[in-house]
């Protein structure tokens, strides 16, 4: 199946069947906003509460709740204000306003036309006479400009304050850091996650789940001690990590480097162990949902993509419809996020690094005399004291003359020595306070939602006749089983709504149908997914035995009813297999 065709019948049983649709279709709809429908929003729980397992539980990090309303200083702080922002260009014909970076990498064979400066993509614009797809009006010449994507908003009535929708989850745990770290006894690392939603004013959403304005985002922050060891790759030794390294990209190439978590670091390929540790977590993670492992892949972000805060980022990414999307990034932040917050917020964001035993360090410290600093310079004498302070702490060899000079807000001033109070003293400490650095895996639900359903698609034969099925893994179907009585005569309804009831009791997700010929019913529930159905005919009226059908290979089973529900959980549960029956 080609890639367009792949997406068109993806979004075609997306809307018939309950996944995903426009949302507010009945007001005309708004581009980038989707409604989970019944087996959409209960495939999208089970994808949610598969990487709460992984990420939270079975890591011991910790989970938070944080608003999705956030003051604008926090984001001055971040950064986000001055650089969250796309290529936007405006078409002078129709109005309408475009991805300019987007319009670039269709018309051409560039894939990263993100990472260019807006000259340069204006000037691709005007050399590839690219035109405006809503109204075909040539874009030779338009302005192609910065659009800050976060949502404005007023906190309060009246002028209020001014903040903005979340566009991540990720500061909500920066700014609680100061209390976080007292819950995990400051002691590193600890990991903190939040699944959520975020919202981004993108220019022009597309591609169903994949660009929306509205969205839901998996996200942990792991919080290290920078001169820490790391983990024990020796946990993810078996997972075998597709890289495809800037230095690939860069020579327009599509060789992937095949390497272990541990052999990735060793080359210099990943930068540091923790990154490497959750990019096997995350393949292993991908590959449990859904993700086919042969459409899947890890891409290194070019130099000039890497976000505001990154050292460096791999992306992870699948192929769905012809395209590489992504589906998670993984960025080393260093202490860019926490270090930002101290400078801006009144609190701590450091964590005290206690020693093994207290040690005895000089210290270099200045105490001003202000009654001289003060009538010699005015109102920048506390500015001037501060900077001093902080030269003492940097280079105390800039004190060792008669005079010491500093800078403040441009200005350059030379203070007499004497007058600064420097000197250098010993002190014992047991410890010293130290930011600690984030290693952030970051998932796009919605992303990982859409991609496990077109790599779960797929049409076979059976009977003679064309069958859509959806391939899922049982741990993340939308119905687990499909309950269906032969005919609802003879105690084989009421036996089978029992026997529904029993294993909705048991947690399973259950659908009973009694409606048209068995056949029909299997396809209706292979085409949303479920794994399993479970026929009680006569047979099992009498001895309390039914079908099992296996969705894949529509192979039955006969088997005990009363033994159904610790079979269906031991198959979800991956400690047994249909085969094994």
């Amino acid at each position: 199946m080609s890639g367009e065709s792949e997406t068109e019948a993806l979004d075609e049983l997306a809307r018939r069947r309950g996944f995903y649709f426009q949302a507010n279709e009945s007001y005309g709809g708004v581009a980038g906003f989707y409604t989970y429908g019944p087996s959409g929003a209960s495939l999208k729980r089970n994808v949610e509460e598969s990487w709460r397992e992984r990420f939270v539980t079975r890591e011991g990090n910790m989970e938070i709740d944080a608003p999705t309303v956030t003051p604008e200083d926090v984001f001055e702080a971040s950064g986000h204000l001055d650089g969250f922002d796309d290529m936007l260009v405006e078409c002078a014909g129709c109005g309408e306003s475009h991805r300019a970076d987007h319009l670039v990498e269709d018309a051409t064979d560039i894939e990263d036309a993100e990472t260019y400066p807006t000259d340069e993509v204006e000037e691709l614009i005007a050399a590839h006479d690219i035109t405006c797809p809503n109204c075909g009006a040539p874009l030779e010449g338009q302005r192609v400009e910065e659009f800050n994507l976060m949502f404005e908003t007023t906190i309060g009535p009246g002028s209020g304050q001014p903040g903005y929708l979340r566009p991540e989850t990720a500061q909500g745990m920066f700014t609680e850091f100061p209390r976080l770290k007292e819950y995990a006894r400051e002691q590193l690392p600890f990991g903190v996650a939040q699944i959520g939603t975020g919202y981004r004013n993108e220019i022009s959403p597309r591609n169903a789940l994949l660009r929306t304005r509205e969205f839901t985002m998996a996200e942990l922050e792991f919080f290290v001690d920078p001169e820490a060891g790391g983990p024990d790759l020796d946990a993810v030794a078996d997972v075998s990590l597709p890289l495809y390294p800037a230095s690939a990209q860069a020579e327009d190439g599509e060789e992937y480097v095949e390497l272990g978590p541990k052999e990735a670091v060793e080359e210099g390929l990943v930068a540091g162990e923790w990154v490497a540790y959750f990019l096997a977590r995350s393949k292993a993670w991908f590959e449990s949902v859904g993700v086919d492992m042969e459409r899947f892949r890890f891409r290194q972000h070019l130099p000039g993509e890497l976000a505001h805060y990154a050292a460096d980022c791999w992306d992870a990414e699948a192929e769905v419809g012809g395209d590489w999307i992504e589906l998670e990034g993984v960025a080393s932040r260093s202490d860019y996020d926490l270090s930002k917050h101290a400078k801006h917020a009144d609190d701590t964001f450091t964590v005290f690094k206690q020693y093994d035993e207290p040690k005895t360090v000089e210290r270099a410290t200045v105490e001003p005399d202000m009654a001289a600093l003060g009538p010699e310079y005015g109102s920048a004498a506390a500015d001037i004291a501060s900077a001093l302070a902080d030269l003492a702490a940097r280079d105390r060899s800039a004190f060792d003359g008669d005079e010491v000079t500093v800078e403040v807000d441009g200005e350059t001033y030379t203070v007499e020595k004497e007058l600064t109070g420097f000197e250098v003293t010993e002190e014992t400490e047991a410890g010293r306070h130290i930011v600690p650095h984030v290693v952030e895996p970051a998932f796009g639900v919605g992303r990982a939602v859409y991609t496990v359903l077109a790599h779960a698609y797929d049409e076979d034969e059976v009977d003679g006749e064309t069958r859509s099925v959806l391939r899922l893994p049982p741990s993340v179907a939308p119905t687990t089983v499909g309950v269906f009585p032969l005919m609802d005569k003879d105690g084989m309804g009421e036996t089978a709504r029992e026997l529904a009831e029993t294993l909705r009791q048991a947690g399973f997700d259950v659908t009973y149908d009694d409606a048209g010929n068995i056949g029909r019913r299997y396809r209706r529930q292979d085409e949303v997914g479920t794994p399993f159905c479970v026929t009680v005919d006569y047979e099992a009226v009498e001895d309390g035995t039914v079908t099992l059908r296996e969705r894949d290979s529509t192979e039955q089973k006969r088997v005990d009813a009363d033994a159904l529900p610790g079979i269906l959980a031991d198959i979800r549960a991956g400690t047994r297999s249909f085969d094994e029956l």
